[in-house]
Order: C-alpha cells, then sequence, then structure tokens
C-alpha cells in the first residue's frame, strides 16, 4: 500500500496576486518609460489618474449609494499638500543638490501619504456633518466644500494664491501611477468584496432597512467617503509631480463632474466598467484632437447620446463575486 503526499496549494487570494503581479509590471514599466514618446507617457499618465478618482469616487457613489461631487476638492488638498512637502521641506532634508534617487523617492512618497492623509481629514471634516443628508442634499453640500477649497487656496498667498505654485519637483513616474492605480482598486475590490464590505451594499439598497438590522449606515458612508478622499489626495499627488504646475482653476466643478461622468458611463457599483470608462473617456478628447474647433462640442454630444442609449452604464460586466 503506496501513501500518497499531497503538495499544499498557494493559499494566495488572487487579488493578491494580481496586486503583485501589477507592482512588478509597474518596475518593469517604469525602467522603459523614458523611451516613449513624452506625448504618449502623458496620455498614460492622465488615464492612471483618472482611474484612481473613478474608483475611489466608485466607492462612495457605486457602492454606497451616495452622491458626492467634491472629489476635486480633495484631490486638490492632496495636490498643495504633497506639492508643499517636497517644495518647502525637500530641500531642507535632501539639500541643495537634491540628494540620492532613492531619497527623492522616499521623500516623493511621504508626501503622496501626507497629501492623501489630508485629503482623508479633510474628507472625515466634511463627512461628519453632512453624510446624514441624502441624496441631492449631500451632493449640493459636496459641492460647496470642493468650491470653497477651491477658494481657500485662491486666496492662499503662501501656496501661490490664483497663481497657484509652480517648479514642482517632476517625481511622478509611469511607476508611481501604475502602482498607485493597483492599490487603488485592491483595496476597494477587497473592502467591498469582505464581510465588512457587506455594510456598503446594505447602505446602498436599503438604508432604512440597514438600520433597523442594527448596520449603522452613517459610519460605512464617512469609512467610504475618508477612503475615497484618501485616493483622491493621492491623485492629486500625482498629478501635481507630473504637470510641475498646479493651480486653483484646475480643480474646480468641472474636474468633480468629470469623475462622475466616468463613474456613472462606467456603472455604478463596477469597478471593473469604471476603469474601462475613465480609459475611455481620457483618450476621447484625444481622438478627437484633430477637429480641435469642434472638439468639446463633439465630445458632450457622445457623452449625451451613451447616457441616453446606455443609462446603466456602458459597461456592465462583472468581475468577481460578492461573498454572502
Amino acid at each position: 500500500m503506496t501513501s500518497e503526499i499531497e503538495i499544499p496549494k498557494s493559499k494566495i487570494p488572487a487579488p493578491h496576486l494580481a496586486l503583485a503581479a501589477a507592482l512588478a509590471a509597474a518596475a518593469g514599466l517604469s525602467a522603459f518609460s523614458g523611451r516613449f514618446d513624452p506625448y504618449y507617457l502623458d496620455v498614460a499618465i492622465g488615464i492612471g489618474i483618472n482611474i484612481i478618482l473613478a474608483v475611489s469616487l466608485n466607492l462612495v457613489n457605486g457602492y454606497t449609494g451616495q452622491f458626492s461631487l467634491g472629489h476635486a476638492g480633495f484631490m486638490s488638498v492632496g495636490a498643495y499638500l504633497s506639492a508643499a512637502v517636497t517644495m518647502f521641506l525637500g530641500t531642507k532634508l535632501l539639500g541643495p543638490e537634491g540628494g540620492a534617487v532613492w531619497q527623492q523617492n522616499l521623500l516623493f512618497l511621504g508626501a503622496l501619504l501626507a497629501g492623501g492623509l489630508g485629503a482623508a481629514l479633510a474628507g472625515l471634516l466634511v463627512g461628519l456633518p453632512s453624510l446624514r443628508l441624502k441624496g441631492d442634499y449631500l451632493a449640493i453640500v459636496t459641492l460647496g466644500f470642493g468650491e470653497i477649497i477651491r477658494v481657500i487656496f485662491q486666496n492662499y498667498e503662501p501656496l501661490g494664491g490664483a497663481l497657484g505654485l509652480n517648479g514642482i519637483p517632476a517625481y511622478t513616474t509611469a511607476f508611481w501611477v501604475v502602482a498607485f492605480g493597483a492599490v487603488t482598486i485592491f483595496t476597494v475590490y477587497c473592502l467591498v468584496h469582505s464581510t465588512y464590505g457587506q455594510g456598503f451594499m446594505a447602505t446602498k439598497d436599503d438604508e432604512i432597512s440597514a438600520e433597523a438590522i442594527g448596520v449603522n449606515t452613517t459610519r460605512y458612508k464617512i469609512v467610504a467617503f475618508v477612503v475615497g478622499a484618501f485616493f483622491a489626495g493621492i491623485a492629486g499627488g500625482l498629478y501635481g509631480h507630473f504637470k510641475q504646475t498646479i493651480s486653483p482653476g484646475g480643480f474646480d466643478f468641472s474636474r468633480s463632474i468629470e469623475v462622475v461622468v466616468m463613474v456613472i458611463l462606467g456603472g455604478m457599483g463596477n469597478t471593473v466598467g469604471v476603469v474601462c470608462a475613465a480609459i475611455l473617456l481620457t483618450l476621447l478628447p484625444e481622438v478627437l484632437r484633430p477637429v480641435a474647433e469642434y472638439r468639446m462640442i463633439l465630445y458632450s454630444f457622445l457623452l449625451i447620446v451613451l447616457m441616453l442609449v446606455r443609462p446603466q452604464g456602458l459597461f456592465t460586466f462583472k468581475f468577481g463575486k460578492t461573498k454572502p
């Protein structure tokens, strides 16, 4: 009688393997990014930043059923705070020569996390008093918050006032964008597709019934708001350190609307669909660039057509199953 030895299978969950693969791909991509055409690199970085913004907002608007119009405000907090760290503290920490590459990367990571945490704190301060509201009322409050933040930066001279900040170090690379894009998708996916994440779904489906069975819907809305704001702040930091200049006008109401359209077009509560919509809506203006004088008219017309034809979202396929 022979005995068979069973070799244990890998117990690493698929999302963790996907995250590891994405980080490895980010490192490989960054090694060759210097050979890319600057125009295509600019578009690719824009796609990555929009994916971070759209996926993080989808946690609030899609999975939790709220309607926030203040995502550009959180993005601006992260952009200005991270830029302040690298511009004003960077020279003191790294010296006039700028330090070694690993020191610059460490400083940049710290600046991004500082921007994200600052945006998360702003999300908490806004969420505590306002997330007891619903629907249009919540949208108005978040819209007002975004405009207040923009006006504050516009009148705060130490951060450039209406002219904004110029000369921000160009620390953003393909690695950072792909890495944080993967981390954003991984975090939202694991947060929603977990036992704890059922509270987000319950809040979206029927808030009154959820509260009746003991679900603290306000807490879930605040958690979603804070996590979404954190990644919006990260996206702002990546944006500022890629464009090397930021101004209050770059984070106005229209920027929030762009991200909301990505979420709606991709399908509310559909992470893969939102990612596809972010890619499509970033590429669409570039495709229409040859007809520059009619570009925005055609862009708006196509959005209207898509909303009328596919009100449930252009991309409605699902990835993964929610645990019972």
